[in-house]
């Protein structure tokens, strides 16, 4: 045992001896932030989705092309080996590296339109829904559509050759990619769509073009060769290299452009796409038709494939039972037994009338059919919504259920559609012969491509080795028996490797090797994946998924979540925070564990895990299985912040008194500031805050000033009344100091709500009332709750048992007030309380200004997003909503305290306010303060904009305010 300790301490000693120059190199160009050696980090930010765990030596950030042409030739310079990472939602490793992994900033989000939306250039760090979202105004979309599309980029989405529900293979990366901007193993760059660097590439590397044309040459004249290609090209397919460029095209220009298409990072870097772009039509039908077993299923398909269908999903028995209890289920969903297998399916059209054609035709065509239940063809949102959930909902409905401290597995292969029926049942023997009872298919039944879903765990020999077999069992059906494809749309990655020369054959595989030296004489791009002659390269380097907590061992990393949440590029995505978690969790239940590794751990978790996360919810929305991340850093904060409890109770039982203590101190700020100046209140707060460890709050110029308005009751009686809740942020705060706007948001929604004609009723002891908001976003979660009763119970007595609508003026008030909420409360934030009362009450009209609009991440988390922006566009005729902000990582008081994650979080907002755009609007008043001073103007809530549309005045000084009413009582 020591002796092995000892190998291994030496071969760690010659990687850092190996490594050092090549990082003093980087560290030339790149800053030190980007070149990322923390262990923790490496390990964190090295995990894909994948069930394979490689930990990088190095993690490098590129920012721009001139990085990423530096970091290639450096690292081929210093024969390292490097491996590209997008989204990482990657499933079959091929984005883990022990080496160098390079990944991309946030700036690789361009985009451009070109010829009216029939083609787009796109970065790789482009979410595929960003993609389509720039191209909806032109009725058009790109044509893979993979389910991960909310989360994967177009850099994975080409290097994967991903394809998706609707797709096919007549509209993936393949068939619809017009040009590339390629980076070679060598750092050379070709862009296929310049003249001048195709001729200059033809030039300096003329060997590659004489073998990418010996390559085409070599297949012409192999007539067995050639068709078997065009064979395996019925179907999809991406086991291996598109050896498909070498008989579609003769120009090699033409052919590497398209080898690199599903080459998974291993040939070359793509530092952007041109799509050639597909018609997205606005008219759509589902219907859920469910047959008696799988062969008249699998018969229907092959009769749908001669009709105008989309999409046609196929879900197995063992599927539909996986949902059949999920609310929202169709009635019969129940009474199916493991026989049924159901078709989803779908069929789109430019106008109604021609919908309406196509799915009587489709219906026409299957009634030859035995269809024991279903739901007919519709459009209606919310009824189509709950069929696509019913397919979508599978892959989690494993995921949920599956025992602790195992993997979900989701393999994807494809089968002749001929032999489709024979297939799913010899795929279900094999389930059986290998006691995977969880086990369920469903897929693309178009194209034979069906994903089986099943659990594994890893931590013992034996279930590596039943995987291994069953995965050389489904690699002799599938690929052997069938002649099908072992990756349909998945990608080959580390899983499939093994078995890529089973599937295409000796000489179809020694092209591959040929293209890959070719490529990559020296082997540097992302080795072991595609081409790996280890034949269990598919069973090593098994991620451990070790039990945790109950809260997150649901998790299967898949980083779903990553897109939206605010810390994701400050400090650790609600993914990375997970994997360290449970890193720490094995430490400690690990015998003899290195004690000062795990205390390094625990204290790096502290900051980068614990201290930044905004703990919004957000993640759980996207996450396939519901975890919210945010509930376990608030578990930790629990036992972090018991010491501070006394206080927080004091705090909690005397409201009212800290609300004036925080106005003493905020008009104290506003003295100051007033007299001394910005500069010197900036290094003389600052400078405390630093010599107090970051222990108080950071200073800025878009600090408020305090609410000096005195709220009080409508003084006369009226027949519509409304109870009014203040935030406990409202009741403190006013703007910004020096603002033109006087009016504190009190002010404002009183007079908002007297012009409307109603009678405003406040809870008595308004002041001590809280939401407990800033107790639960501790972890304090009894003291939270306490406050949260405390306040329903004013709020039910003001209400008059729930008879008046009561407005809270910010949306996180509600979202926490509406999760504990025990009395029948019609309880709202301010865009619900506008669009249902106030929109009758007040004469609009929009204002002719351009506006920036935030939606809050409880807004998002309410369903409200899209009633809040209705609210705007009524109130103002331009409004923009900034792009790839979703929190704004204030977080109660963090932007006060951690004010680096608001400032990562709003990192993209200054840039694309337009250009004489002064206002920007919310309804969150701390969320305002951070994006007030990380977008250079004044964010207010949504009632001001409310105000504006209403009296024609944006901002307003209190003398003028008077003057107004003073002119209004003239009058």
């Amino acid at each position: 045992m020591s002796n092995t300790r000892e190998s291994q301490k030496e071969q760690e000693q010659q990687s850092k001896r190996a490594l050092a120059p090549l990082l003093t190199t980087l560290r030339q160009r790149l800053p030190e932030s980007r070149v990322i050696t923390d262990e923790a980090k490496r390990l964190a930010y090295g995990t894909d989705a994948s069930f394979y765990r490689l930990i990088p030596q190095v993690i490098v950030q590129a920012d721009d092309l001139g990085d990423i042409l530096f970091i290639i030739k450096t690292c081929s310079d210093f024969a390292f080996p490097f491996t590209f990472r997008a989204a990482g939602t990657s499933l079959s490793g091929q984005a883990v590296t022990d080496s160098v992994l390079i990944t991309l900033t946030d700036n690789w989000r361009h985009h451009d339109i070109l010829n009216n939306g029939e083609q787009i250039r796109l970065q790789p760090g482009v979410i595929g829904a960003d993609a389509n979202r720039y191209l909806a105004p032109f009725q058009r979309k790109i044509g893979p559509d993979p389910a991960s599309i909310n989360s994967c980029k177009i850099g994975g989405i080409a290097a994967n050759n991903a394809s998706g529900m609707c797709c096919g293979t007549a509209q993936n990366t393949y068939r619809t990619v017009e040009a590339m901007k390629i980076v070679f193993q060598d750092g050379t760059l070709l862009d296929t769509e310049n003249p001048d660097s195709i001729d200059a590439f033809k030039t300096s590397h003329a060997h590659l073009i004489d073998g990418v044309r010996q390559l085409c040459t070599d297949v012409s004249n192999n007539p067995e060769l050639k068709a078997r290609i065009a064979h395996k090209y019925r179907l999809k397919n991406t086991t291996g290299y598109a050896l498909n460029a070498l008989i579609d095209f003769s120009d090699p220009i033409d052919v590497l452009t398209h080898l690199m298409v599903g080459s998974e990072g291993t040939l070359g870097f793509i530092a952007d796409i041109t799509y050639n772009t597909v018609i997205e039509h606005p008219n759509k039908a589902s219907a859920l038709m469910v047959f008696e077993d799988i062969e008249s299923a699998s018969r229907a398909v092959t009769a749908l494939s001669q009709c105008p269908v989309s999409s046609v999903e196929m879900m197995d028995g063992r599927a539909l039972r996986s949902v059949a209890d999920k609310s929202g289920m169709p009635d019969f969903m129940p009474l199916l037994n493991l026989e049924h297998c159901a078709l989803l399916i779908e069929s789109r059209a430019s106008d109604e009338n021609t919908l309406k054609t196509q799915c009587e035709h489709i219906v026409d065509v299957l009634t030859a059919y035995s269809i024991p239940y279903q739901v007919a063809f519709t459009s209606d949102a919310h009824t189509v919504g709950t069929l696509w959930g019913i397919r979508k909902g599978m892959f989690p409905a494993v995921g949920a259920v599956r025992e602790a401290g195992t993997t979900v597995i989701i393999e994807d292969v494809a089968f002749p559609v001929e032999h489709l029926a024979n297939g799913i049942r010899e795929l279900q023997t094999l389930f059986d012969d290998f006691e995977y009872h969880e086990a369920i298919i469903f897929g693309h039944a178009l194209e034979g491509n069906l994903h089986f879903v099943f659990t594994q765990g890893f931590d013992e020999q034996r279930e590596i080795t039943r995987y291994g077999n069953f995965m050389d069992a489904v690699a002799q059906l599938v690929a052997v028996k069938y002649q099908g494809s072992l990756k349909a749309e998945h990608g080959t990655g580390r899983n499939m490797a093994p078995y890529v020369e089973l599937e295409w054959g000796s000489d179809a595989y020694g092209l591959m090797k040929r293209i890959k030296a070719l490529f990559d004489p020296h082997g540097l791009l992302n080795p072991g994946v595609i081409i790996n002659d280890d034949p269990n390269a598919h069973i090593t380097h098994l991620k451990p998924m070790p039990k945790a907590d109950d809260l997150i061992d649901r998790c299967i990393e898949c980083g779903f979540c990553e897109a939206v949440c605010p810390s994701r590029t400050l400090s650790l995505s609600p993914r990375q925070r997970i994997v360290l978690y449970r890193e720490l969790q094995r430490l400690e239940n690990t015998p003899n564990a290195d004690e000062a590794k795990k205390a390094e751990l625990k204290k790096t978790f502290d900051y980068l895990g614990v201290d930044t996360c905004a703990a919004t919810g957000l993640c759980a929305e996207r996450c396939p299985v519901g975890i919210n991340t945010g509930d376990l850093i608030k578990q930790i904060r629990t036992e972090k912040y018991q010491s501070y409890q006394p206080i927080a109770r004091w705090t909690a039982k005397h409201f009212s008194t800290v609300t004036s203590l925080t106005k003493i101190s905020l008009k104290t700020n506003q003295l100051l500031q007033n007299t001394l100046g910005e500069k010197a209140l900036d290094r003389t707060v600052n400078g405390l805050r630093n010599l107090t460890n970051q222990r108080t709050p950071e200073w800025h110029a878009a600090f408020p000033s305090p609410n000096a308005y005195r709220l009080k009751a409508s003084p006369e009686r009226r027949q519509k009344k409304v109870v009014y809740f203040p935030s406990c942020a409202s009741r403190s705060m006013g703007n910004e100091v020096g603002s033109e706007e006087e009016r504190s948001l009190t002010e404002v929604t009183v007079s908002l709500l007297e012009r409307a004609g109603y009678q405003v009723v406040l809870p008595k002891q308004v002041n001590n009332l809280c939401c407990g908001m800033p107790y639960d976003s501790k972890g304090m979660i009894d003291i939270s709750k306490d406050k949260r009763y405390r306040l329903e119970a004013a709020l039910w007595q003001a209400s008059e048992l729930g008879k008046w609508p009561i407005l809270m003026d910010t949306s996180p008030c509600k979202k926490l007030t509406l999760e504990g909420l025990t009395f029948p409360l019609d309880v709202f934030e301010p865009s619900e309380f506008i669009m249902q009362y106030l929109f009758d009450d007040l004469d609009i009209t929009p204002i002719d200004d351009t506006v920036m609009l935030h939606i809050t991440c409880s807004t998002r988390s309410m369903g409200l997003a899209e009633n809040f922006e209705k609210v705007a566009k009524r109130c103002a005729k331009h409004v923009v909503v900034p792009e790839h902000i979703e929190c704004c990582g204030f977080a109660g008081d963090k932007g006060f305290f951690t004010p680096e994650l608001n400032a990562s979080a709003t990192a993209p907002l200054k840039e694309q306010i337009p250009e004489g755009c002064t206002k920007g609007f919310s309804n969150s008043r701390t969320c305002e303060i951070g994006l007030t001073r990380h977008s250079g103007i004044p964010y207010r809530s949504i009632l001001y904009l409310l105000d504006a549309a209403t009296t024609g005045v944006t901002s307003i000084s209190r003398k003028k305010q008077k003057e107004r009413e003073a002119l209004e009582e003239n009058m």
